[in-house]
C-alpha cells in the first residue's frame, strides 16, 4: 500500500459517516409539529414529539401534555413504563394509589416520577391557568390504560420526600 492510498480511505469513510449522520443523527422536532395521534385519557391533551414512528427512538417516548383549568384526567396507568413529568406552567396535583388515596402538588420547574403500573390521575390545580407539562416515558411506545376506580373522598397529602430531602416537619 502506498501512503496516498492510506490517506484516501479515511476520507472516504468520513464522507460516508457524514452522509449517514446527516439523516440518522440529531433530530429537531418543532413544537408546532407534534403528533396528537397518541393514546390519551379523558381531560388530557397529549402530543408526541419523540417516538419510534417519528424518529426511530427505541427506548424513549417524549411529548407534551396540556390540561385545561380546573380539569383532571381519568384514572390510568402506563403499564411497564416509567414516566417523568416536568411542569412547565401551572400547578399540577397528582393523585395515586388503588383508590387514588394519595395526593401531592408540583409547581413549574418540578419533576414528577411515576413508577410502572401505578394507578394515577393528573389534575390541574388552578381554576384559571392551563397546566402545561413535558412528558418522558421509558419506551418508544405510548401506553395509557384507563382504569375504573372509585376514588376516596379525601386523599392523604404526601410531601415530595427522598433520602436527601426529608419532611420539613421532621426538622422542627
Amino acid at each position: 500500500m502506498t501512503g496516498s492510498h492510506d490517506r484516501s480511505h479515511p476520507a472516504h469513510s468520513q464522507d460516508r459517516d457524514a452522509q449517514r449522520w446527516k439523516h440518522d443523527g440529531v433530530r429537531v422536532i418543532p413544537g408546532n409539529q407534534l403528533d396528537p395521534n397518541v393514546p390519551s385519557t379523558p381531560g388530557m391533551d397529549r402530543k408526541a414529539a419523540i417516538n419510534f414512528a417519528r424518529v426511530g427512538a427505541q427506548k424513549l417516548w417524549a411529548g407534551t401534555v396540556t390540561i385545561k383549568p380546573d380539569a383532571k384526567t381519568g384514572a390510568h396507568h402506563h403499564g411497564h413504563l416509567e414516566s417523568i413529568i416536568y411542569v412547565v406552567k401551572g400547578k399540577a396535583r397528582m393523585r395515586w394509589g388503588e383508590h387514588l388515596q394519595f395526593t401531592a402538588e408540583a409547581n413549574p420547574g418540578d419533576f414528577i416520577f411515576i413508577p410502572p403500573y401505578v394507578p394515577h390521575q393528573e389534575i390541574n390545580a388552578s381554576r384559571d391557568e392551563v397546566l402545561e407539562c413535558v412528558l418522558v416515558r421509558s419506551d418508544g411506545q405510548a401506553v395509557a390504560i384507563n382504569l375504573d376506580i372509585e376514588p376516596v373522598e379525601k386523599p392523604e397529602t404526601v410531601l415530595w420526600v427522598d433520602p436527601i430531602h426529608r419532611d420539613p416537619a421532621e426538622s422542627k
